[in-house]
């Protein structure tokens, strides 16, 4: 699961850093004046960073649930284990009882 998790993280990273290096490349190469450039430039940087944030949110989100999944699997796995270990003893007990009054 990690390395989903993993090649997920790499995917969006690669997916923000390409739409950067291409929103730049459209704006540097289109026929503008240098304000009308910086404009654009500003209000795409504006625009990228509340994606950015927004799928940021939601990987962080995505994870605290997967760690929330993760712990509460091994607090069940935690207690079937005490109570086999009780069960358990519990045999032990009771053949070592059976055994000395043989």
């Amino acid at each position: 699961m990690s390395d989903r998790d993993s090649d997920i993280g790499a995917f969006l990273a690669g997916f923000v850093v390409g739409g950067l290096v291409g929103a730049v490349a459209a704006l540097l190469l289109a026929p503008q004046s240098g304000e009308e450039t910086r404009t654009l430039i500003r209000d795409k940087s504006i625009e990228l960073k509340s994606q950015v944030e927004e799928t940021a949110g939601e990987a962080r989100a995505k994870a605290e649930k997967l760690a929330q999944d993760a712990k509460s699997r091994a607090e069940d796995l935690q207690r079937r284990g005490q109570v086999l270990l009780e069960e358990q003893k519990a045999r032990l007990g009771g053949k070592k009882g059976s055994e000395a009054s043989s």
